[in-house]
């Protein structure tokens, strides 16, 4: 019937989640800021063949990265600002996170795309944390290489766990949403993992799923009504 079924144990622990952390390409965001870039360099069909192995789990992430990224060498700044241009928040997001934070929920997000975007979502969107790979530049032009360690499957679940322990919220209180197989990491170690329109191996391993275009669905998993989303607008407004 087309229907997601989010089954969480009830008491208070269900609405003491304090804590959310997303992934953004194909999360917060419908794209894949790689092929932004890769349509740019003129490389996009094997940069998107490339993308979809490391999502499905068939190729090692960052293996999988640097390969892409090699491909983008020489491209400019300018070519980088048309694309961080073209990133379309996906439905909902806006509400999602704007209601989350006027409940007083810490919102963050972790990328295996690069900081040039997600600077940018984080300003825009008032995030609290924000962290993404570095891409190394000279004269105004990618050389091809990734600066300091690959936020990878592995760095996610740690970044989501040092975002806890900053804000002091055990992890039992956070939150992690994402699609791919980069995300599972940070979806076993939340206490409530949420898989997000996500690739058939991390649906398989979520605690729930959530198949529908619209990022504030989850307010709904979270036990936000719709009438509390109307009043913290209400509240926030006044």
């Amino acid at each position: 019937h087309r229907l997601d079924i989010a089954v969480q144990p009830e008491g208070l622990g269900r609405r003491a989640k304090r804590l959310v952390v997303l992934d953004v390409d194909s999360t917060l965001i419908q794209d894949e800021v790689i092929e932004l870039l890769a349509a740019e360099a003129g490389c996009l069909d094997e940069v998107k063949d490339l993308t979809r192995g490391a999502m499905a789990g068939e190729l090692d992430f960052e293996s999988a990265l640097r390969r892409r990224v090699a491909l983008l060498e020489g491209l400019d700044l300018a070519a980088m600002d048309r694309a961080r241009d073209s990133m379309r928040l996906t439905p909902g997001a806006r509400t999602f996170v704007r209601t989350l934070k006027r409940l007083g929920y810490t919102v963050g997000i972790v990328s295996g795309g690069f900081t040039h975007f997600t600077d940018r979502l984080a300003d825009e969107l008032g995030l609290d944390h924000a962290v993404a790979n570095h891409l190394e530049i000279e004269d105004g032009r990618l050389t091809g290489q990734v600066i300091g360690p690959v936020v990878d499957r592995r760095r996610k679940a740690e970044l989501l766990a040092e975002f806890a322990a900053a804000e002091e919220i055990p992890l039992s209180q956070a939150v992690a949403v994402g699609d791919g197989a980069n995300d599972l990491d940070m979806l076993s170690v939340a206490g409530l993992g949420i898989a997000f329109n996500a690739k058939p191996v991390v649906q398989e391993a979520a605690d729930t799923t959530v198949n529908v275009p619209y990022l504030d669905a989850i307010l709904f998993v979270l036990g936000v009504t719709r009438d509390e989303v109307v009043r913290a607008d209400t509240v926030a407004d006044d």
